[in-house]
């Protein structure tokens, strides 16, 4: 609880200084000039929610033992705190190809700081090995498996949880709920003294949200920007992996935010288009455009990812997977029908709240 409300009052404090200096740090983002179409807020409003987010994580080194898998965790989150920086001040002007890179190069610090997945829940039951084969160099193993499987993760959390962060509120919520998760499921095995690090580092991640959500709830007075929101799915994607492989409770307290990222994908790459490229196609897109506000968008993630939230933490693995196709499938196909019908959809005001 102390490392929470530490986080929470560092991040709120620091987002509160950074709405105040938006102007001379050069992050403010006007629609007028900023013109893209899954662009949906009608007045100027600073970027940089990246700041406040990694100045709330630096506390965990005063609740933590300062651990080398700590310090690769806090390495890649300075390196997308700085990109996240420098995209907010030049308009998101970085190819999205170097931001890719980026991803993975805070992914790396990560891995070779010796944080990586071991195994992963077979849902036909038992586990599978991820930790062969193994290349050593002296005392120092990489597992290919095990680390390669951490990368694709890592930065697959970075842009697919980014994505979900197109109105005011909707990302600090279900971030918030998700690292809440993941400390919940820590205290229920709080006998293993390595689950103690996990909750540690959860509840800052919570709190750093938390505190910068009243900043950013409707009508926003900033934004999460690059930094704030690649910072979001790296550190959940961490706690995933740092809890003992929670990927598949993971993914499903992001249900929404996986079946609309993977939706996105599909569409864009069956269209040519490259898939990083950002466009007006996520489920946040299209509930605004059928008149839906957007603290009722917000609200709407939040109120599933509560509910996942509850399942990850009552059911078993095997009937997480099967709520986990439930969801892809209801979820899905929601997502297509609104693709279809929008087609002949008139588009009411974006900003309707």
């Amino acid at each position: 609880m102390m490392a929470f409300l530490t986080a929470a009052a560092v991040s709120w404090i620091v987002t509160w200084w950074v709405v105040k200096k938006g102007k001379s740090l050069g992050i403010i983002d006007d629609p007028k000039k900023h013109r893209h179409p899954k662009v949906v807020h009608e007045h100027p409003v600073p970027r940089g929610g990246g700041i406040p987010i990694f100045a709330a994580l630096l506390t965990v080194l005063a609740f933590s033992d300062g651990s080398k898998q700590i310090w690769g965790v806090v390495a890649g989150a300075a390196v997308l705190t700085i990109i996240g920086f420098l995209d907010d001040r030049y308009e998101e002007r970085i190819s999205p190809y170097w931001r890719l890179g980026i991803n993975i190069l805070a992914a790396l610090l990560v891995i070779g700081s010796g944080i990586g997945i071991a195994y992963i829940t077979n849902p036909l039951g038992g586990v599978i090995d991820l930790s062969w084969p193994r290349w050593c160099l002296g005392t120092h193993c990489v597992w290919v498996l095990s680390d390669l499987f951490a990368l694709v993760w890592l930065v697959a959390m970075q842009n697919i949880v980014g994505w979900s962060s197109g109105v005011d509120g909707q990302l600090p919520g279900f971030v918030v709920i998700a690292a809440v998760t993941i400390a919940v499921l820590g205290w229920k095995f709080n006998a293993d003294f390595g689950q103690w690090p996990v909750i540690t580092l959860a509840a800052v991640v919570a709190g750093a949200y938390a505190g910068f959500l009243p900043w950013n709830w409707y009508p926003q007075k900033i934004m999460p920007g690059y930094g704030g929101k690649s910072l979001a799915g790296f550190l959940l994607g961490v706690l995933a992996i740092m809890s003992g492989a929670k990927v598949g409770a993971m993914m499903l307290v992001l249900g929404i935010p996986f079946i609309d990222g993977a939706l996105v994908v599909i569409k864009r790459l069956r269209e040519g288009r490259s898939p990083v490229w950002g466009g007006p196609e996520h489920l946040h897109h299209y509930l605004l455009k059928r008149g839906w506000g957007k603290r009722r968008i917000a609200l709407f993630y939040w109120g599933v990812a509560a509910v996942m939230a509850v399942a990850a933490v009552q059911l078993n693995s095997r009937w997480k997977y099967f709520t986990m196709a439930t969801a892809v499938l209801v979820i899905g196909t929601v997502i297509l029908w609104l693709q279809g019908l929008l087609t002949f959809s008139k588009r009411p005001d974006p900003d309707s709240g």
